[in-house]
């Protein structure tokens, strides 16, 4: 992490530590008060701690055109940032991300559509629904791996990250309390539960919230329903395709425009929130995320709805391709925010 940029959060902590303010905003100030020197790890765990509400900006009396010129924000998300760089394994995949996340996104989508595209030519198929165009036993060689690698690689940042900020021993009641508040977002309800002024300074809202309650709770879906599909065709031996009233259809398609419909919503707030309140570096790379997770659910929707046509081949291609790339990139993306957020509140809640 660059000196300076850590330099400058302390500044701007020590500041609001004095000031106090802001102390119900967040789980941040909270947890800014219980000390009153910052080492390098705990400017880390705050920054992972902030939700970039910035309802503390909009609040503040330092803020430019003062001479503290606070930007809380901005700070904690250029920390925040760098923390996923430097903690990612393999690191050199953190840092390429950090710099050529949008390009990267793209490359990898255009060419494991095109992969899944071409191997119906030179591999024989058989089975019905997607299995006539992929078989079982490819998609399972395939994805496993892309499954399980990344979260081996989560573990070992998630585990980086642990010791840099000195989390402690964990404690059940340290872990349940911390996944009760990242169910309810409660850190996006801002400090009286009117929600948060992340697009307008005089506007508060709770969209910001319902977006990433529906990404959320749709990517948790869309998870029940592949894992339901596992379950049916290993354990009961029922294959695919099921029927629209099965577990993996009812969780599939309810999850997928559930997330659809957050992660549109949240494209449309980030492009009409002040960037300069978030780290400018990576606003691109975080958009492109954001469009590929709404990508995953658009394209599996619409192979659901292609069921039996003659688009289903080209469909499946392109739907497989966001799958693939979106696991494969989970460790190095804005995904890896919500695993970060989780353990910063875990390791808040052992204090």
């Amino acid at each position: 992490m660059s000196a300076d940029t850590i330099q400058d959060a302390r500044r701007q902590i020590e500041i609001c530590n004095a000031c106090r303010y802001c102390e119900g905003y967040c789980a941040v100030f909270p947890a800014m008060t219980r000390q009153k020197a910052f080492a390098d790890g705990d400017i880390t765990q705050l920054a992972n701690l902030c939700h970039n509400c910035r309802g503390c900006y909009y609040a503040c009396q330092y803020t430019e055109p003062h001479e503290f010129a606070l930007n809380l924000p901005k700070a904690l998300a250029e920390v925040r940032q760098d923390s996923w760089q430097d903690f990612a394994w393999p690191p050199q995949f953190g840092k390429a991300f950090h710099t050529s996340g949008v390009a990267i996104t793209v490359l990898i989508v255009l060419c494991f559509s095109l992969l899944f595209a071409l191997s119906r030519t030179v591999m024989p198929v058989g089975g019905e629904g997607f299995y006539a165009t992929l078989s079982h036993s490819m998609m399972v060689a395939i994805f496993m791996p892309a499954f399980l690698l990344p979260l081996g690689s989560l573990a070992i940042s998630l585990r980086r990250y642990w010791q840099h900020v000195n989390g402690g021993r964990l404690t059940m009641t340290a872990v349940k309390a911390a996944f009760v508040d990242a169910g309810r977002m409660k850190n996006l309800s801002g400090g009286h539960g009117e929600g948060c002024n992340f697009e307008d300074e005089d506007r508060f809202t709770k969209l910001r919230k319902i977006g990433h309650q529906l990404t959320m709770w749709g990517f948790l879906l869309c998870f029940a329903a592949t894992s339901s599909g596992t379950i049916l065709h290993y354990g009961f031996d029922i294959k695919a395709p099921y029927s629209l009233i099965s577990l993996p259809k009812l969780f599939g398609v309810t999850g997928g425009i559930m997330l659809t419909l957050g992660t549109l919503k949240l494209a449309w707030l980030k492009t009409n929130a002040d960037r300069n309140l978030g780290d400018t570096r990576v606003w691109g790379g975080e958009m492109a995320f954001v469009l590929l997770l709404c990508a995953v659910a658009v394209t599996g929707l619409g192979l659901y709805a292609a069921t039996g046509s003659t688009l289903v081949p080209a469909l499946l291609a392109t739907h497989l391709g966001t799958v693939l790339a979106f696991f494969l990139l989970m460790p190095f993306s804005k995904m890896a925010h919500g695993f970060y957020r989780l353990t910063a509140l875990i390791a808040d809640k052992t204090r």
